[in-house]
């Protein structure tokens, strides 16, 4: 299906009033909601294997299950940075004594460097992401005890 195909489809649909649309031609599915600006796309051949949403949060519970400790979660979509520039000392590494306040990692989101700050005082468990790799918003990044 190409791209104005799929512009005119959603133009054609969008003068109905509907709030969900489907749509199948070979072996491509394709899903409009109304109030979200999500548009899917999905072949045949990826979608035996992605996940359901049900299946992804109960993935996300049983890491959350697993993590002992204070838990400091990303607050935003974005690349995590652990040091303030490449290739530079971490903010922050496992074994390493923290206070309220103290800045553990970057996430960058639309070109905007957001420090991520400790809301707990500890001592760093564990390091959760890498250096360089992209986070979703509440993942965990650091455990603190």
């Amino acid at each position: 299906m190409k791209t104005e195909q799929i512009l005119q489809l959603v133009e054609a649909v969008s003068g109905f009033g509907l709030d969900e649309f489907e749509y199948e031609e070979d072996g491509v599915k394709l899903k409009l909601k109304k109030g979200g600006n999500v548009c899917t796309s999905v072949s045949a051949e990826t979608a035996g294997r992605t996940k359901t949403e049900a299946e992804i949060a109960r993935t996300e519970e049983n890491a959350e299950v697993l993590l002992e400790g204070k838990i400091v979660k990303a607050p935003l979509v974005g690349i995590f940075y652990a040091s303030p520039e490449e290739g530079g000392t971490p903010f922050v590494q496992a074994g390493d004594k923290v206070e309220k306040g103290t800045v553990l990692g970057i996430v960058e989101a639309m070109k905007l460097m957001n420090e991520i700050e400790s809301d707990f005082e500890g001592t760093i468990e564990e390091v959760l992401v890498e250096n360089g790799a992209a986070v979703e918003y509440g993942q965990p990044l650091f455990v603190i005890k």
